[in-house]
């Protein structure tokens, strides 16, 4: 029988997938080659449906199915190659099923950019795809067996922390956030994030995955009489019930007793008055009537803050405790780079109309003394001056910041300049605010300057580029873990939605949902006592991961 030279070629492509053996005949050629296609389409499947248990869907019992799949390419890979393959694929599949959404973004300048619409989802999944096919080739120097599975867990955890260092970072989604379901049981879920960070949290979600997966199917497949595949003996699958069993009731009870004995310290924070103005993208992009954006942020700065003055103890009574009102407005909130910076009577007239208020913190373009573009918020004090300012650190690959090496100009004029890193506020009677602007509230460990360590995070964030989608709620999972990682309460001013507040423990105090226009009037309590992970960051899971290793290639003395 002759092949095809397009069939050989197909085969020579998906040669790591093959087994380096004796010479084997044209047909057994063609049948393995087949198969190994089946295995690619397996892990991309695997790997997007796996999406589904990230937020909002949080459908945690996907991944006892999809990773076992995964693992098991993993124990049989003849080669470092056939292991690296399966796991890109998988994790492209992952990435560009989670992803999704950053298409939206294109299709708002869709008459530009039409030719970039496949690129933004598909394109970071093949970027981040390499941040899973690097442990999975690295697994292999374990034994196969559960010690493999280990060593991918922690390479896993590993990888997947090294996001930060991709271009200017893009850490969004890590498997740890499937934990933050919305209500009392991801308020439950999320607190060894405490002590471990969302990454702590990745390392158990993939490892629970693995290990309780695998034994769950083999303890099926052992009662239907058929073979098992990686657990054979009841005994071993029993002990991976028990130490998956003591893992989850050490966390729980961990949880439960932080969350009643943990108590605030200290003064209590501002009256937030986070303003969401709910301004269609189109009508920025396009700067369609500004005065009118401008007008309605103006009106509802003025019904909040003056619902905040409402809420004030009466000043007759004699231990009345007064709270400073600080009112947020959104990244980049009307349209204009220069209105802000450059007309101190436009910064009056906001303070004016937010008559009351100690503070407004209003996410703002800028222009450097270099003539570079600034992504920033800016504090406003009472008669309108710029009491302070923080510049954007982390900006958005291919949306703010364009790596050098790309040779088309995606990003207008190159993108924007990024401003040192986190920053404490110390303005006039407002307890010490951490300013973060947008998605730098994705990143663990590096959202609060640790030598001075802030009372209240104050987020501003545009989502509107990302429409009514997945986006905004993965998003939104970021702020919360933050405040448990942190220990400090975080208010959330979004243009369309989602904003809402959060105190230490990650417990939703109010919400203005996707695409309401309007304003929440939060008072924010103290900040808790810095947790361990606030005290030495990722240092802690990347211990948890070293010990990992460490116990995956210690050699057994029994037989």
């Amino acid at each position: 029988m002759c092949v095809p030279p397009t069939v050989l070629s197909r085969l020579a492509f998906w040669r790591a997938f093959l087994p380096a053996t004796h010479k084997k005949a044209p047909e057994k050629l063609q049948q393995n080659g087949v198969a190994q296609w089946r295995q690619a389409g397996l892990m991309l499947a695997m790997g997007a449906l796996s999406a589904l248990a990230l937020p909002p869907v949080h459908l945690l019992p996907i991944l006892l199915i999809t990773f076992p799949v995964l693992g098991r390419v993993l124990n049989r890979a003849h080669s470092w190659k056939n292991a690296a393959w399966a796991g890109a694929l998988f994790g492209f599949g992952l990435y560009a099923a989670s992803l999704y959404w950053l298409v939206n973004a294109v299709m708002i300048r869709a008459e530009d950019f039409w030719w970039f619409v496949p690129f933004p989802s598909l394109g970071c999944a093949l970027i981040l795809a390499p941040m899973v096919a690097a442990p999975a080739a690295l697994c292999r120097l374990a034994p196969a067996g559960p010690r493999r599975l280990l060593t991918f867990a922690a390479a896993w955890t590993l990888f997947d922390m090294g996001r930060v260092f991709l271009f200017s970072g893009f850490t969004w989604n890590p498997l740890g956030s499937c934990l933050a379901i919305p209500g009392v049981v991801g308020d439950v879920l999320i607190q060894p994030a405490a002590w471990i960070g969302v990454d702590g949290l990745t390392f158990f979600v993939v490892l629970g995955a693995l290990f309780g997966g695998e034994a769950l199917q083999d303890a099926f497949r052992a009662h239907a009489g058929r073979p098992c595949l990686l657990f054979s003996r009841s005994t071993d699958r029993l002990r991976v019930a028990a130490c998956g069993a003591l893992i989850i009731s050490i966390s729980l009870t961990g949880s439960v007793i932080r969350l009643n004995t943990v108590h605030p310290v200290g003064e209590d924070g501002p009256l937030a008055v986070i303003v969401q103005g709910n301004v269609p993208e189109t009508e920025k992009v396009g700067r369609l009537n500004p005065r009118d954006i401008f007008m309605r942020y103006l009106r509802l700065t003025a019904d909040g803050v003056l619902e905040a003055r409402r809420q004030q103890p009466h000043s007759t009574f004699p231990d009345a405790v007064t709270r400073p009102i600080v009112f947020l407005w959104p990244e980049t909130s009307f349209p204009g780079s220069g209105l802000l910076q450059d007309s101190p009577r436009a910064r009056q007239i906001i303070m004016e109309w937010g008559a009351g208020a100690d503070a407004g913190l209003i996410g703002a373009l800028r222009v450097d003394e270099n003539g570079r573009y600034r992504n920033s918020v800016l504090a406003l004090s009472p008669n309108g001056d710029i009491a302070a300012f923080y510049d954007k650190a982390r900006l958005v690959p291919f949306g703010e910041y364009q790596p050098p090496f790309i040779p088309l100009q995606i990003v207008p004029q190159g993108g924007m300049a990024a401003g040192p890193g986190a920053q404490t506020w110390h303005l006039p009677g407002i307890p010490p605010v951490g300013p973060l602007v947008c998605y730098e509230v994705i990143f663990s460990g590096l959202t609060v300057d640790r030598h001075d360590r802030p009372r209240w995070l104050a987020n501003v964030t545009n989502d509107g580029w990302f429409g009514d989608s997945a986006g905004p709620r993965q998003h939104l999972s970021s702020v919360r873990l933050r405040a448990v990682e942190e220990g400090l309460p975080i208010a959330r001013a979004a243009n369309t939605g989602i904003s809402s507040a959060y105190d230490g423990f990650g417990h939703e105090l109010k919400r203005l949902g996707w695409g309401k226009t309007g304003t929440l009037v939060v008072p924010l309590p103290p900040a808790l006592s810095a947790p361990l992970f606030a005290q030495y960051g990722r240092t802690l899971p990347v211990l948890l991961c070293l010990g990992a290793f460490l116990a995956a290639f210690i050699r057994s003395k029994r037989k």
